[in-house]
């Protein structure tokens, strides 16, 4: 598999940081190296937030920021717009998952002329009719295991539990099968 590098975006509030650290602990459960930090200044909730995941089958020397990612990953849906600025420094070839509920032709086009994959799943549709709140890293990281194939879903499933338990486990459990099911690739 070699090193991959996955960078997060959202705000404050949204999971962004718990996104990464879930994915890691997946990898991490299946005897891969891992590292999940967060980006974020003394900004309150609502603050943009850039949140770190690298994978490897080989212990991970570098401790830095992601400048070259293989992977972003936009959280907030309101972002989306600003997906070339949050893509920067993507390798060629490299793969954009969004929260995203329709397909445009302008991010189609950008996912094109910039030679990446373009992933997307409506998180926010999903956990509003399922839970009837506002959820996204599960089902983003749902959508990424999908796309990806970095950690099994069932690893995750175990992650969950570990952390949650009782309604909350139960509905993250069940926006993350459904965000599994429904992510498309539209590039």
């Amino acid at each position: 598999m070699g090193m991959i590098e996955i960078r997060w975006h959202g705000r404050g509030g949204q999971g962004v940081v718990t996104g990464s650290n879930l994915l890691a602990r997946a990898a991490i459960y299946e005897g891969k190296y891992a590292q999940h930090f967060p980006e974020f200044g003394p900004e309150r909730s609502g603050a943009p937030v850039r949140s770190y995941t690298r994978i490897s089958d080989e212990p991970i020397d570098i401790h830095s920021g992601i400048y070259s990612p293989d992977i972003v990953i936009v959280i907030d849906p309101a972002m989306t717009k600003d997906v070339a600025e949050l893509a920067e420094g993507i390798k060629e070839g490299g793969d954009v998952l969004v929260n995203y509920g329709k397909e445009e032709k302008w991010i189609i086009d950008w996912a094109k002329e910039k030679k990446v994959k373009l992933h997307a799943v409506d998180a926010r549709k999903i956990s509003i009719e399922e839970i009837n709140r506002e959820i996204y890293n599960v089902p983003m990281l749902a959508a990424l295991v999908k796309v990806k194939g970095l950690v099994d879903i069932s690893t995750v499933e175990k992650v969950l539990a570990d952390r949650f338990s009782g309604e909350i486990l139960e509905a993250n459990l069940k926006i993350m099968k459904r965000a599994y099911e429904e992510v498309k690739t539209l590039v």
